[in-house]
């Protein structure tokens, strides 16, 4: 064997992520709520940063001057959804906040609950514990063998305290899984029977698919009777958690820009009031100045140019959103006129085009942003829909969502005793002009969580 040692020269390109780099394409796809937070983490730690935290909108000042830090404190302190502040018109400015209603926290709910209840101390340290393993679908999340060793208790103290969990609100909290939680929530209704019971214990797979029929014979009753025991299951809750905020969900939304109409044509508002305005603090002038402490004026300058590339940064973030924003009213306005029905396929690749930028620019760009429109606040990645040609004579083209709209319309409006097939549904739409085939709609239905006929026929 032949070793040689050879040394080579080669040229070659490849990008670096530079931190700035990184840092930019990170601002660009912050939501508003976000960037704010981070803004506010800056200010603190950069000393060169000056900000005006008042809330100001469309250059207009507010009676009321609001600190931003006291702001952030108040309002993370409760829900104030309601609260208006300074002299916000609803018809005439954008509102700097649109929020959605806290929700209660899941956990907090349930120790509510058990902090009134007449257990012993002991119990309801344990119980606490497994509401802190509880998942975010409601389901206790660990063994109660995994319990007892964590905690060195008897497995009949752990399936009491179960049980004390288990009969806590909402119904069917604290299950090990679906069958249980199910269960649970029928004997707390008083509703738990035999056949419920070898149902949920057998046959839910046959409950999903409404073949009524089959589980007639398994427990010799007619289908009615066993629809009716299907529709009993159906409205329960597979996921306690429901309605409680369990960390997943954003608290509030705030609106990036507003889309308003004035004189017959529509204009971006970009709602800058809450993005806290920075500056350069010219205090630091002097140091620079000053030559003598070396040290200091190195600090000063990296904390400058940390400074200045975040303005940058925010104004770039602004810029290409207003650019995109605007392009998008240009090819929605029948949109923003008439509503959803009137969205024209748009994709990312082709708003790329339209800008000169790349696609997953725009992709960052839109992430986790929202715009005010006359008809609500609307998610901006919800304008872009794919298209499907619809009409080979003239090329048109309608937003995919637009056409599975249409399918589950006709399925709602459908005679449940006599579902439509998929080859109906498809004569249907092309009688009004949306050429598609059986299949596309079969593809479009079941993305729509949608059953198939078969399985969607109720009985008499």
């Amino acid at each position: 064997m032949k070793l040689d040692f050879n040394l080579n020269l080669t040229q070659e390109q490849r990008l670096i992520m530079t931190q700035e780099m990184q840092l930019s394409i990170k601002l660009l796809q912050m939501s508003t709520y976000d960037l704010r937070d981070y803004i506010e983490n800056e200010f603190l730690e950069n000393p060169i940063l000056e900000g005006n935290f008042d809330f100001v909108q469309e250059d207009k000042k507010y009676d009321d001057k609001i600190d931003y830090k006291e702001m952030i404190k108040y309002l993370e302190f409760d829900n104030y959804g309601s609260q208006s502040y300074g002299e916000y018109n609803k018809e005439d400015d954008v509102s700097p906040f649109n929020f959605i209603s806290e929700k209660e926290s899941l956990t907090e709910y349930l120790k509510e609950q058990l902090i009134e209840s007449e257990e012993d101390e002991y119990k309801k340290a344990i119980v606490s514990y497994m509401i802190e393993n509880i998942d975010s679908r409601g389901y206790l999340d660990m063994s109660l063998e995994d319990i007892c060793k964590e905690l060195n208790i008897s497995i009949e103290l752990a399936q009491d305290s179960l049980e004390i969990l288990q009969d806590l609100d909402p119904d069917g909290i604290g299950a090990r899984d679906l069958k249980e939680c199910l269960k649970i929530q029928l004997i707390k209704k008083g509703l738990l029977d035999d056949n419920l019971e070898i149902i949920i214990d057998e046959y839910l797979d046959l409950i999903a698919d409404n073949k009524f029929n089959v589980i007639a014979k398994k427990l010799k009753i007619t289908p009615r009777e066993a629809q009716d025991l299907g529709d009993i299951i159906k409205n329960l809750e597979p996921k306690p958690s429901r309605g409680f905020y369990t960390g997943d969900e954003v608290k509030f939304i705030i609106p990036d820009a507003a889309i308003r109409k004035i004189d017959g044509q529509y204009f971006v508002v970009m709602n800058d009031g809450v993005i806290p305005k920075l500056s350069i603090s010219n205090i630091y002038k002097e140091v620079l100045n000053n030559k003598e402490d070396k040290n200091t004026e190195n600090y000063v300058k990296e904390k400058l140019n940390s400074a200045m590339f975040l303005i940058k940064s925010i104004e770039q973030r602004k810029s290409t959103l207003l650019r995109i924003l605007e392009k998008i009213v240009e090819k929605q306005e029948k949109y923003f006129d008439k509503g959803q029905k009137y969205l024209r396929p748009m994709t990312l690749k082709e708003m790329a085009e339209m800008l000169g930028i790349h696609e997953s620019t725009v992709s960052r760009a839109i992430k986790d942003k929202y715009i005010l429109t006359s008809f609500g606040t609307v998610k901006i990645k919800d304008l872009f829909a794919t298209g499907l040609s619809v009409n080979k004579s003239d090329g048109e083209e309608v937003a995919v969502v637009n056409i599975k709209n249409n399918i589950k319309d006709i399925i709602d409006r459908e005679d449940k005793q006599k579902p439509l097939s998929d080859q109906a549904i498809c004569d249907y739409l092309n009688e009004k002009k949306l050429n598609i085939s059986r299949r596309t709609v079969a593809k479009y239905r079941e993305e729509l969580g949608i059953k198939s006929s078969s399985k969607r026929k109720r009985i008499e």
